[in-house]
C-alpha cells in the first residue's frame, strides 16, 4: 500500500509539472472560456492501482482532460520486478514519470531492437499514449537508476525502458497530448465504479 504522504507528494509533483506546461497567457485573458479544474484525488490513484494485477508490467490510464489547447492525461503504472520489460516509443504524447515506490534501471534513447508499430486497434494507442513502437530491448541510450521521488520527462520520439526492475514499482505518468490523439474525456472504469457506491 502507498503512504498517504508519498501520494500527497505526488499529487503535488503533478500539480507543478501542469503548471509548468500551462500556457503562459491564461484562457480569460485571451478570450477564450476557461475551462473547469479537474480534480484526480489520492481514491482515484488507489482505487486504478488495485485493479491491476501484482505481478505484471500493467498501464492504466485514470483521466483524459481536454484543456483545450491539448489534452493532458494521467496514469499509473506497475512494473512487477519478475515481469519482462519492453522498450516503447512514442510518436506524438511526451510522458513526465513520477516514481512513486520500487527502483529499476531506466534507459532512453539509443537504439530500439526489434521495433514493431502496436497496432492502431489496440488499448495502447486508443487510450494509453497514441500511436507507438515497441520493442525488446534498447542498445545504447542512457541510463540512470530510479528510485522513489524521482521524475523523468520523455519527449515523444525518444525510445524508453526499463533494463532492470529491483522492485516492483508504482509510478505516476502525466501525458501530455499536444496532438489530441487520446480520448477527450476518458475516466478508468475503477473511478467511476467506486464513486458509484
Amino acid at each position: 500500500m502507498i503512504p498517504r504522504e508519498t501520494m500527497r507528494r505526488t499529487l503535488l509533483v503533478v500539480l507543478a509539472m501542469l503548471c509548468v506546461t500551462a500556457p503562459t497567457v491564461t484562457r480569460s485573458q485571451s478570450g477564450t472560456p476557461q475551462r473547469p479544474a479537474v480534480d484526480i484525488t489520492n481514491a482515484d490513484i488507489r482505487a486504478t492501482i488495485k485493479t491491476a494485477p501484482t505481478d505484471a508490467v500493467t498501464d492504466q490510464q485514470i483521466r483524459v482532460v481536454d484543456i483545450g489547447t491539448y489534452n493532458v492525461a494521467v496514469g499509473v503504472l506497475h512494473r512487477a520486478a519478475k515481469a519482462k520489460q519492453t522498450a516503447i516509443s512514442h510518436a506524438q504524447v511526451t510522458e513526465v514519470y513520477h516514481i512513486i515506490d520500487g527502483a529499476g534501471t531506466f534507459v532512453t534513447g539509443g537504439e530500439m531492437l526489434e521495433p514493431t508499430p502496436s497496432p492502431s486497434d489496440g488499448n495502447t494507442v486508443k487510450v494509453l499514449v497514441g500511436p507507438s513502437t515497441g520493442g525488446t530491448s534498447i542498445r545504447g541510450g542512457q541510463s540512470r537508476r530510479v528510485g522513489p521521488g524521482d521524475v523523468i520527462v520523455i519527449p515523444p520520439g525518444v525510445a524508453h525502458w526499463f533494463s532492470a526492475v529491483e522492485s516492483d514499482m508504482n509510478y505516476l505518468v502525466v501525458r501530455i497530448d499536444a496532438q489530441h490523439v487520446l480520448p477527450a474525456g476518458y475516466v478508468n472504469p475503477a473511478i467511476t465504479r467506486s464513486t458509484a457506491r
